[in-house]
């Protein structure tokens, strides 16, 4: 087998629980996104767009819902001569316990290539990347390793592994998710190293009982304190973790309008995904009803009316129904006046008839998977009767009055 250069790992085990109940019954990389896509989408497309054309995709919770839509990983397997793309669940090894020791579980399978560098990668984010950049940034410092870095709001730091670096984007200091952030230099939990590098630094923390075996926690500062050479690479493109119900919302709320601050499937670089049995992922803006400022797949029935939302594939939409702010994930049905603001529907949801669905903008409101919403019954006040006529003997009570 020819040696690679480089080959990536993606990190797909992910339970994603701040997504419940989206996340029930699949993993979180699985978690529709886009109108048409998956999250998992994103990174293997930024793969097969930036020439890796060998990928093994770590799986562990619901792994079934992962399996079954990349299958053998025929859409992401374009012109790859000798590359695959392999499903790697925990199997007789036991599951895995850090995001570490779950490559560590599968250096026989990078062995198998004998790769240069070896590229760790998140399966639930959001963005396009050229990987092919970031290696060759990698290889010009002659770092050990390379993680990719982005500013972030301060007040948002707390949720990211820290990185401070001097003017040459040396790396000084790494924290996994401070309490109190000195910087907003996040790391994306992108990385590339040196395999021989980084299988040393795998077998060594293996052997430590004390370890949460995981990169952030564990190896990159373990690292650092043996004096390795790790260097940031500023990453000033789009990218988003949805691992809440909120910034999956904002996310899809991101792709709409004229001036959208994300993009799918451009051009120039193509998001490629499982064969749909409905309609491509093409969008139109102009249905019986014209949707205001909305993706919506072709392969919906829309009778109502949609503003400011995204529509997956095989949506209903029932008469006098409004969608607002909102993202409808595939096949679910929204029956007639329904009204759905601020809110996410899972897939196969069933909205009935004169439900009210609503969030707000600061809470989300997220209905599973195969979830059913009925309308709230209405209740009228009872008419209250005088009370004369409340204590009227019965035997006085006719149709025509009084009796004589």
């Amino acid at each position: 087998m020819e040696k690679k250069d480089c080959i990536a790992m993606l990190l797909a085990g992910g339970e994603g629980r701040r997504l419940a109940p989206l996340t029930s019954t699949i993993a979180k990389p699985a978690v529709p996104f886009g109108g048409h896509y998956r999250i998992i989408d994103f990174p293997l497309s930024n793969c097969l767009n930036s020439g890796i054309d060998t990928v093994g995709v770590l799986t562990q919770y619901a792994a079934e819902s992962l399996h079954e839509h990349i299958g053998e990983g025929t859409p992401w397997k374009i012109n790859a001569q000798d590359g695959e793309i392999a499903l790697l669940p925990p199997g007789e090894q036991g599951e895995y316990r850090g995001t570490a020791d779950a490559i560590t579980k599968n250096i026989e399978f990078i062995d198998k290539y004998d790769p240069e560098h070896v590229l760790i990668l998140s399966g639930d984010h959001i963005y396009h990347m050229d990987y092919a950049k970031m290696v060759e940034a990698h290889k010009a410092s002659g770092a050990d390793a390379t993680l990719s870095v982005m500013e972030v709001p301060l007040d948002e730091a707390h949720r990211f592994g820290i990185v401070t670096a001097d003017a040459d984007l040396r790396i000084i200091d790494f924290t996994e998710k401070p309490a109190k952030p000195m910087s907003s230099l996040a790391s994306m939990g992108i990385y590339v190293f040196k395999w021989s590098y980084l299988r040393a630094y795998l077998l060594e923390d293996a052997m430590k009982t004390e370890s949460n075996h995981d990169f952030g926690k564990d190896l990159l500062p373990l690292m650092l304190g043996d004096g390795s050479q790790l260097h940031a690479y500023a990453f000033a493109g789009y990218w988003r973790d949805v691992g809440t119900a909120n910034s999956l919302w904002e996310s899809h709320m991101d792709l709409l309008g004229d001036k959208s601050e994300f993009r799918l499937n451009k051009s120039e670089w193509p998001m490629y995904t499982k064969r749909q049995f409905s309609q491509p992922a093409l969008f139109r803006r102009t249905l019986a009803l014209s949707p205001i400022d909305s993706m919506v797949h072709e392969a919906c029935i829309v009778e109502g009316s949609v503003k400011h939302s995204v529509l997956f594939r095989d949506v209903e939409v029932g008469k006098g129904s409004t969608i607002l702010d909102s993202v409808v994930m595939p096949g679910a049905s929204i029956g007639r006046n329904v009204k759905v603001q601020y809110a996410i529907i899972g897939e196969n949801a069933v909205i009935h008839d004169g439900a009210i669905v609503t969030g707000s903008p600061s809470d989300i409101l997220m209905i599973g998977p195969n979830e059913t919403v009925h309308a709230k019954p209405v209740v009228r006040p009872q008419p209250v009767h005088s009370l004369k006529e409340s204590f009227e003997p019965v035997s006085l009570r006719r149709a025509g009055g009084m009796s004589s």
